[in-house]
């Protein structure tokens, strides 16, 4: 039985604040890029990440010289080298193992999706009482 108190948990808006800023840390550490926009959401065991702004110098080189195949080549084999590291922050963040993860970008909009299920919903304090009920 977990005895920490719910005082001591952060809220959700604070495990995703936190886990963007990882993400974003880790595009910049690895891919020597800074994306735009990241918004992350845990809903229950599920966590999603929408990266803004996602496309790298050499993947846009490579769309500028009409290499579309070849970038989205190049987009998916980043997305498997990142994976592990991926993985590795949410698991430190969230206290819970990543069970799967499914990326998907679209090279022409600039966006990035990242679909993290993991084993259980992470532990968080509400943010408010519910004065509804």
């Amino acid at each position: 039985m977990d005895t920490t108190p719910s005082t001591l948990l952060p809220t959700l808006g604070q495990l995703q604040r936190r886990l963007a800023q990882q993400f974003q840390r880790l595009y910049r550490e690895k891919l020597n890029h800074t994306p735009g926009k990241i918004t992350c959401q845990i809903l229950e065991e599920k966590l999603l990440f929408v990266v803004e702004d996602s496309v790298t110098k050499p993947e846009q080189l490579l769309l500028d010289e009409g290499q579309s195949e070849l970038a989205e080549q190049v987009r998916n084999d980043l997305a498997t080298a990142l994976r592990s590291q991926i993985v590795e922050m949410v698991e430190a963040i969230l206290d819970r193992q990543v069970v799967d993860v499914l990326t998907d970008a679209t090279l022409s909009t600039g966006r990035t999706s990242v679909v993290i299920i993991l084993s259980e919903p992470p532990e968080a304090r509400p943010a408010a009482k519910d004065s509804s009920g």
